[in-house]
């Protein structure tokens, strides 16, 4: 009896070197077996991936993340995985936040994310986060984790929206704004205030050129130069995005640079017998069954609609301008775009652009 016995032991001391975890084995390659020294993984292989890293989309729209994971070899039964999206927002945070956390058929979402997003879960293996509706503030790096027992994989996705950049200042004049008041000058005019990356875009792909700095998201004040000149920083340097840096939020006054991304309706110029003061420009809109458009509203019907009325209007910040997607004589520069009057006495006569809720 002795023989069985001695081999029942041997059996059991060499069991103590392995570890098993979610059908997952690992072994201890400490000299002793303790379980104290490195283990190396010995079974199936976790992978995920993604078909696209960079997503764009379009704010009051919806958008779906990739995110695929895969087993190599291929297991045949499903396993039990957790998967976890974080947000790593455009405004130079560097701490990840919480998106959603799924555990089979429970899962859990956080923050302003809640009642947004769930998993597509089309196919196994499909863990795609599905965002509905995106909020202006939703861009940024987005990260897919996925978890089967001592194995962790991710993968990160940036999100950005297809927009457009534009110039906004204050009504009592240039270089009014610190940091939150510029923030908050572009959320009232249906817009949030441009990332680096966007306003580097509008001057690489559209010529973007403007010679007064603006805050960005980031919290540097910057300006884009197409065209170099003497009033722009002198013509001894090369166009590109001028940058004053990271400014004082609450002391340094800039302008600001806002990104627009959709239009939930339609802007339209008010077809009206008489030229309108602003008081009567917001009634009108009002009788309509409409309100006054937002600056970020003409701007998005301009650039996503084609809006193209020579005709200067009021809108709701109290500033008078139009949009031009064919330029012709008598409406202003040879280039598309939204004219600007600026702020003018509100007792003066214009007509009206406004906003109908269509969806």
């Amino acid at each position: 009896m002795k023989r069985p016995l001695l081999l029942l032991l041997h059996l059991m001391l060499e069991s103590q070197a392995l570890r098993y975890s979610n059908s997952y084995y690992y072994q201890d390659l400490s000299p002793d077996g303790t379980g104290n020294g490195e283990i190396y993984f010995s079974g199936v292989r976790l992978h995920v991936e993604s078909p696209q890293t960079l997503v764009s989309a379009v704010q009051g729209g919806n958008v779906t993340l990739p995110c695929v994971y895969r087993y190599e070899p291929e297991v045949s039964a499903p396993r039990k995985t957790r998967v976890k999206w974080f947000w790593q927002p455009n405004t130079g945070e560097t701490k990840e936040m919480h998106v959603i956390v799924a555990f089979g058929s429970r899962h859990r979402s956080y923050g302003d994310f809640r009642g947004r997003v769930r998993l597509r879960r089309s196919a196994p293996g499909d863990a795609s986060l599905v965002i509905n509706p995106l909020l202006s503030d939703d861009t940024g790096r987005y990260r897919c984790e996925i978890i089967d027992g001592l194995e962790d994989e991710s993968i990160t996705v940036e999100l950005q929206f297809r927009g457009i950049v534009f110039p906004y200042y204050s009504p009592m004049g240039r270089y009014q704004f610190n940091f939150q008041e510029a923030k908050g000058a572009c959320e009232e005019q249906g817009a949030c205030l441009a990332t680096f990356e966007q306003l580097f875009a509008a001057w690489e792909e559209e010529k973007f050129d403007w010679c007064n700095a603006g805050w960005l998201a980031d919290g540097t004040a910057q300006y884009p130069v197409s065209v170099p000149r003497d009033a722009c920083g002198g013509t001894d340097l090369a166009p590109g995005v001028r940058s004053y840096g990271v400014r004082h939020k609450s002391i340094d006054r800039f302008d600001a640079f806002c990104f627009t991304s959709s239009i939930k309706g339609e802007v339209y110029f008010l077809q009206h017998q008489l030229k309108l003061n602003f008081s009567e420009a917001v009634e009108e809109c009002a009788q309509d069954g409409a309100q006054i458009a937002k600056v970020g509203q003409l701007y998005a019907g301009w650039r996503f609609a084609g809006l193209d009325q020579c005709d200067a209007g009021w809108l709701a910040d109290g500033s008078v301008r139009y949009p031009i997607t064919k330029p012709r004589a008598n409406c202003g520069p040879p280039e598309p775009g939204v004219r600007s009057f600026g702020f003018l006495p509100k007792h003066l006569k214009y007509g009206v652009y406004c906003h109908k809720v269509r969806w």
